[in-house]
């Protein structure tokens, strides 16, 4: 069972309050998603396709992320998936929060430029298939039907 901290709509956190990974989330509350951005040094992006067994399989993700444990801040989350999803370690910087209401979730946003050597990613075992490195331009030219979320693109067009 994963548990997490509750948020109100301005990332405070609700004192008293947990949730249940796959059980309702009360309204008012909302849970932390932080996502990572990786931009190598060459301005290639990395991209990361979601196991076929999970939600939007086979899709292209942009981000390396993930729920929030309860008492995980947005950077230590972010850290975490970051290498559990791609080996990948180094210093994030955040570039942004999206407040997403239909989902109950705060989502922040970070980027990690980094100089690894691109065939050092490393996959997690059910929850990413492959990745490959793509330009900024072929990141913001993907479709709706390759990219499991489309506002990655905002912050891509603003880190170009």
């Amino acid at each position: 069972m994963e548990i997490w901290d509750a948020y109100d709509e301005k990332l405070n956190l609700l004192k008293g309050v947990t949730l249940v990974r796959g059980e309702p989330i009360p309204d008012g509350c909302f849970h932390l998603v932080s996502e990572v951005i990786v931009r190598h040094t060459d301005g290639s992006y990395l991209l990361m396709q979601r196991d076929a067994r999970k939600h939007l399989g086979g899709m292209w993700e942009a981000t390396a992320g993930g729920s929030a444990l309860a008492g995980e801040s947005p950077l230590e989350c972010a850290a975490r998936e970051l290498r559990e999803e791609t080996g990948i370690s180094g210093s994030l910087t955040e570039v942004g929060r999206v407040l997403h209401y239909r989902h109950k979730t705060y989502y922040v946003e970070y980027l990690c430029m980094t100089n690894a050597s691109k065939d050092s990613v490393t996959l997690q075992e059910g929850e990413t298939s492959a990745f490959r490195w793509v330009s900024a331009s072929a990141l913001r030219n993907m479709t709706k039907d390759e990219l499991a979320t489309q506002r990655i693109q905002n912050f891509i067009g603003e880190l170009s």
